[in-house]
């Protein structure tokens, strides 16, 4: 496979929507299409549907349960087997990369900071050269997430690791359903390809490699177990893997965070006590992902500031929203944490970006 071609995974933006109802858009560009509002319905019903099985059977790490059927449902307009296997796919790369970083190398701290730097420039450089985005940026979120929550828990892991299988596995069901419940007549066109040099794809492949090691590093050193957010936004914010989309995503993000932080804060000052009884929680949670969700869909400009407010609200429910759990608190503490993480992550991506250019086998024309 030549490595000077980039076939990303499908996601939101205008290019994705069916040829034959791009002429039917809404001359309103904050009105949503025929194609969007059934978008809109798939992923605030998968969203729900995997929030509330979780606190059904009583399992943890409801957040993986949350967030996985959203992220599914909004990053890819589609649902194929392809997709579904990608997906499921990212949980077993995540799963093989977790259990040989912490079974062999915790006792050298140096030779698994080196693998993990390997395992993360083979993520973002597959990401760009192969066709399976999807599999590739699912199982660096995943693997991310799970090594940082696993060093403060490390009996914990392999809890998690289920949590994320049976959160993946009720994500594709879910997706099954809602096609089969609310099918889409029209196939989505695929967006153009990306033609990049060899110094191009060197270049991104170190931007986000070097970025999400130092993340990392950042996460293990210091005593920040409860900043999940700012976590995973340091990560999600790399995918564009150049200065100008990094910068973009980021403050996209940040707004994004903003907004889901003040939409949570609300449902709980509402619910007040009636946060206790599950049924409602499920309708405020339903609610306030169609308005995120709707966000996301209008910007059409894939993960921009609705995503970020869409993921931000299944973090906030799947972790938080519970009887005695205090999500103002919770809100607050991640809208400055994910804010202060992005403002170091950019001036290193800058720093970063310059550093590279300065060599031609690294240099983003």
């Amino acid at each position: 496979m030549s490595t000077e071609t980039s076939q990303p995974a499908l996601t939101s933006t205008t290019a994705n929507t069916p040829a034959n109802t791009t002429e039917n858009r809404p001359v309103n560009t904050l009105a949503l299409s025929d194609f969007e509002q059934r978008r809109l319905l798939r992923i605030a019903f998968s969203g729900v549907a995997g929030f509330a099985i979780c606190k059904i059977m009583g399992w943890p790490y409801g957040v993986f349960f949350a967030v996985f059927p959203m992220l599914l449902m909004g990053m890819v307009p589609v649902f194929n087997t392809m997709i579904a296997a990608q997906f499921l796919g990212g949980v077993v790369v995540s799963a093989l990369e977790v259990w040989l970083l912490q079974t062999l190398l915790v006792p050298y701290p140096v030779l698994m900071l080196m693998v993990v730097a390997f395992f993360f420039g083979c993520h973002f450089r597959w990401m760009i050269t192969t066709p399976y985005l999807l599999l590739w940026a699912s199982s660096l979120v995943t693997t991310t997430t799970v090594l940082n929550l696993g060093s403060y828990q490390p009996e914990s892991i392999h809890n998690m690791m289920i949590a994320t299988a049976l959160a993946s596995i009720i994500s594709v069901v879910a997706a099954a359903l809602m096609f089969w419940l609310i099918p889409e007549p029209d196939s989505p066109g695929r967006p153009p390809e990306q033609h990049l040099s060899k110094a191009q794809i060197n270049h991104r492949m170190l931007m986000g490699a070097i970025l999400c090691t130092g993340s990392y590093v950042v996460f293990q050193l210091f005593d920040l177990q409860d900043s999940l957010s700012a976590q995973v936004a340091t990560v999600l914010v790399l995918f564009p893997m150049t200065l100008q989309g990094t910068l973009l995503s980021a403050w996209n993000r940040a707004r994004g965070v903003l907004y889901g932080c003040a939409m949570a804060m609300l449902v709980q000052v509402l619910m007040y006590d009636l946060i206790d009884h599950l049924v409602l929680v499920v309708l405020a949670m339903f609610m306030t992902i169609l308005v995120a969700a709707r966000l996301h869909l209008a910007e059409r400009a894939g993960s921009a500031t609705g995503f970020g407010a869409l993921t931000t609200i299944g973090i906030l429910f799947g972790q938080y929203m519970q009887p005695g759990g205090d999500i103002l608190y919770s809100s607050v503490y991640r809208v400055t944490s994910v804010i202060f993480a992005l403002v170091i992550l950019m001036i290193c991506a800058h720093l970063l970006d310059r550093l590279l250019n300065g060599f031609a086998a690294t240099r983003n024309e």
